[in-house]
């Protein structure tokens, strides 16, 4: 499919045009996902991934990025329990304290339930 696409003049770079939008947009709405909890640095992978398919810089990224990502895992599989335990509840304070750095900036949404303490109904 892409070879033929490749072969008409016009519709070659609008194909890497709307490749670069859709794998940018991705990548960005993953990083903004990056601090809650769910699948943010998958998102960003993912779109790294959709840019790779055009681009030989973002194959070249996600190849970097795939290596650190394995000998990260190496590292933290040959810590202990323990280590590996503290590392997660690290990672967890910094979750709810962003929450709760936000609720305190912004109040707490609309969609909380008004016996949560601090959420009055919500502010949005």
């Amino acid at each position: 499919m892409r070879a033929s696409i490749r072969r008409r003049p016009l519709l070659g770079p609008i194909y890497r045009i709307a490749v670069a939008i859709v794998g940018s947009a991705i990548i960005i709405g993953g990083l903004l996902l990056v601090p809650l909890p769910g699948p943010g640095w998958l998102i960003v992978f993912l779109g790294l991934g959709i840019l790779a398919t055009e681009f030989r810089w973002a194959s070249r990224l996600l190849g970097w990025s795939r290596y650190q990502l394995g000998r990260w895992s190496e590292w933290t599989r040959r810590r202990s329990r323990w280590v590996q335990t503290a590392m997660g509840l690290g990672v967890a304070c910094i979750v709810v304290g962003i929450f709760a750095g936000y609720i305190a900036w912004r109040g707490a949404p609309g969609w909380v339930p008004g016996w949560v303490p601090g959420a009055g109904g919500g502010s949005q």
